[in-house]
């Protein structure tokens, strides 16, 4: 017989690493099945996922993989929220993220605003990596919103039992953590090209390729799934938490 003990300390893990695992689990496929840009697709898909964003950050499209993936774990994972309220909040969730990472094309307002700031900056004499951290930074804070809204509509809701004035400092901690994470996920990212992932999806990966693709999404993504899991255990076991209130 299981542990309920051990099971609910290992339910933050499996939520927090899931989307890293189904993110390398998606290049793999990648890899294993050769598909690049010459794969059959409907045209109204291949109009709105290849083109410019895809070309310089292929990458990108795993971190959404992992998005999704974040949200799906979180609806399937420990909680207070009801069956309902995970199902809706989480196709809403889902939604959201594909608006945000693929409307218009490929990229969506998260790469566009990431380009958009470090590209402005770079015209305006700004040193090169200071307009790269910029655009890093702000395609990490939209995309993170975008992810934290999705989360929250999906399976959250606790109410600090001590009042928000004492639990915000530890709510804005985590906020900011879960914001360095993605900032250095994107800047990781960022360089497939330069860390000689190949030209896919010009061109299929192969397994040097793919060797590298997934360990710049391990050092990319590792980081906001090990303060996930962290920020998930302490919420699990914090006293300041009053799982009878919730709704």
């Amino acid at each position: 017989m299981s542990d309920p003990e051990a099971t609910q300390e290992a339910g933050p893990a499996l939520v927090a690493f899931a989307p890293l695992a189904a993110s390398l689990l998606a290049a793999a496929l990648v890899a294993v099945t050769g598909f690049d840009q010459g794969s059959a697709l409907p045209p109204s898909v291949q109009a709105r996922f290849y083109g410019f964003f895809l070309d310089q950050y292929p990458l990108f499209a795993f971190a959404i993989v992992y998005a999704l993936a974040r949200i799906l774990a979180v609806a399937f994972g420990p909680g207070p929220a009801s069956v309902p309220r995970r199902l809706i909040g989480g196709l809403a969730g889902l939604g959201l993220v594909l608006a945000a990472c693929l409307h218009p094309t490929f990229g969506g307002l998260v790469l566009r605003a990431g380009f958009a700031t470090g590209g402005i900056g770079f015209l305006n004499q700004m040193p090169f990596p200071l307009a790269y951290a910029l655009g890093t930074a702000a395609a990490a804070s939209l995309f993170g919103t975008v992810l934290g809204l999705a989360v929250l509509m999906t399976n959250r809701g606790h109410r600090p039992r001590v009042g928000w004035r004492r639990a915000l400092p530890a709510h804005l901690g985590g906020l900011i953590l879960r914001f360095l994470a993605l900032w250095l996920a994107f800047a990781i990212l960022g360089l497939a090209r330069e860390a000689g992932i190949g030209l896919w999806p010009r061109r299929p990966l192969t397994i040097p390729q793919f060797g590298i693709a997934a360990g710049l999404l391990v050092a990319a993504l590792l980081p906001h799934s090990a303060i996930t899991a962290l920020r998930g255990h302490t919420y699990s076991r914090n006293a300041l938490i009053n799982p009878a209130r919730s709704r």
